[in-house]
C-alpha cells in the first residue's frame, strides 16, 4: 500500500456527491442532536462549531463506524522497516508505543489505517500526543471509544492550527466578467476588502464587505475547484485551518459544506460542470506535465500531482492558447497540447 500510487482520482463533483451526501448530512444532524451536550462542551471550550467537529467525525470515520482494519503497531513497524516513508514510520511507531505506555489504549485496541492514522479522528500518533484531549475527565485520551475525547481532540487540533471563533469557513461567490483567473488559487491570498473592490461578490450579489462574522481585513483566497465553468468560492482563514487536517481543497470544501448543511445551510447555487472531463488518470497527468515541460513551463517533477507549479504552468499555456487561465487540468486541455506544435 505504501509503494502503490493510485492510478485514478475522482472528479471533484463525484467526491463532493459522496462526501456531502443527503445520507451523511441527515446522519450528521441526527448525531449532532444526540451528542449535543458533549459537542456543545467542546464548542464552548475551544470555540470550534459543533457542526465542524461533526463534519470531520463523519468524514474521517463515518461517525465512528470505520476505524480502519490495521493493528497500528504492526502497520507502523512495517512502514518503519523500509521504503519511502521509513523515517516517518519509525517516528510514529515510537509515539504509538508512548501512547500505549501512558495507558490511553491497549495495543490490541489500537487499530487504524495502514499509514497509522488512528481512532474516530484518524490522528497519527505524534498528532495524538500533541492534540488529543481527555474530554470526559477519566484520565485517558481514548479516540477509539470515548466520543467526548473525540470531540474535544478534534476541536483542540483546529484551535491549535488557528481556528477563529464565530467566523465562517467559506462562501460561494460570483466573479466579475473581467476577473483575472490567474488570481484564483488557494495559494494566492488577498484581504477580503481587496477582493470586494475587485467586484467579487457573494453568490446572491451581496457585497463581501457585508459578510457578518468575518474580519474584512483578513486574508482569503478565491478557489475554482472545477475551473471557470464551475462554482467559485472564497476561502477564509478557517478554510486554511481545515486544510491543516487534510491538505486537499476537495477535503476542506467537503468539511465546510457538510458543516453548513448540518446547520440548515443551502447547497451550492452554481452547478458543477459535469460535461467537463478532468484528467483522472495519473498517466494522463504525467503526459500533461511532460508536454508543459517541453514547452518550457516549469512543473517541477512530472509526478502526476497537479500542484501549484503545474497549475501556474497550465495557466501560462492557457493564456497563450487564448483560453481562460483557470489552471484546471482537463482532457480538452491535454488534447489541445497534443495537437499544438512544440517550439524549437
Amino acid at each position: 500500500l505504501n509503494e502503490n500510487q493510485p492510478e485514478f482520482n475522482r472528479a471533484i463533483w463525484d467526491y463532493m456527491d459522496s462526501a456531502v451526501s443527503s445520507q451523511r448530512v441527515s446522519k450528521g444532524r441526527s448525531l449532532a442532536r444526540k451528542y449535543r451536550k458533549s459537542l456543545g462542551r467542546a464548542e464552548r471550550e475551544y470555540g470550534v462549531p459543533a457542526s465542524i467537529i461533526a463534519a470531520i467525525w463523519g468524514q474521517e470515520s463515518n461517525f465512528g463506524s470505520n476505524l480502519g482494519g490495521f493493528n497500528v503497531i504492526e502497520a507502523l513497524a512495517t512502514l518503519g522497516f523500509e521504503g519511502r516513508r521509513a523515517s516517518f514510520g519509525r517516528e510514529q511507531l515510537l509515539a504509538a508505543l508512548k501512547i500505549i505506555d501512558e495507558g490511553h489504549i491497549s495495543a490490541e485496541r489500537m487499530v487504524g489505517s495502514w499509514a497509522g492514522a488512528m481512532g474516530q479522528t484518524q490522528f497519527i500518533p505524534t498528532v495524538f500526543l500533541q492534540y488529543a484531549k481527555d474530554g470526559n475527565g477519566d484520565g485517558r485520551r481514548d479516540l477509539w471509544g470515548t466520543r467526548a475525547d473525540v470531540f474535544a481532540s478534534t476541536a483542540n487540533y483546529l484551535l491549535g492550527k488557528g481556528w477563529v471563533e464565530d467566523a465562517p469557513c467559506f462562501d460561494e461567490v460570483r466573479l466579475p466578467e473581467n476577473f483575472d483567473y490567474a488570481q484564483a488559487d488557494v495559494s494566492i491570498e488577498k484581504p477580503i476588502n481587496e477582493w470586494a473592490d475587485m467586484s467579487v461578490t457573494l453568490v446572491d450579489g451581496r457585497s463581501l464587505k457585508r459578510r457578518a462574522g468575518q474580519d474584512k481585513d483578513a486574508l482569503a483566497a478565491i478557489i475554482l475547484p472545477a475551473g471557470h465553468k464551475g462554482p467559485a468560492f472564497i476561502a477564509y482563514p478557517n478554510f486554511k485551518v481545515v486544510l491543516a487536517y487534510n491538505n486537499a481543497v476537495s477535503y476542506a470544501l467537503a468539511i465546510c459544506q457538510i458543516s453548513r448543511r448540518i446547520t440548515g445551510g443551502p447547497s451550492f447555487r452554481t452547478p458543477w460542470p459535469r460535461e467537463e472531463m478532468p484528467l483522472l488518470s495519473r498517466t494522463e497527468r504525467v503526459e500533461l506535465q511532460t508536454l508543459l515541460t517541453q514547452r518550457r513551463y516549469d512543473v517541477g517533477e512530472a509526478d502526476g500531482v497537479i500542484g501549484k507549479r503545474t497549475r501556474e504552468a497550465i495557466r501560462g499555456y492557457q493564456r497563450g492558447a487564448g483560453m481562460k487561465p483557470d489552471g484546471f487540468a482537463t482532457l480538452a486541455l491535454l488534447q489541445s497540447m497534443r495537437q499544438s506544435p512544440v517550439p524549437n
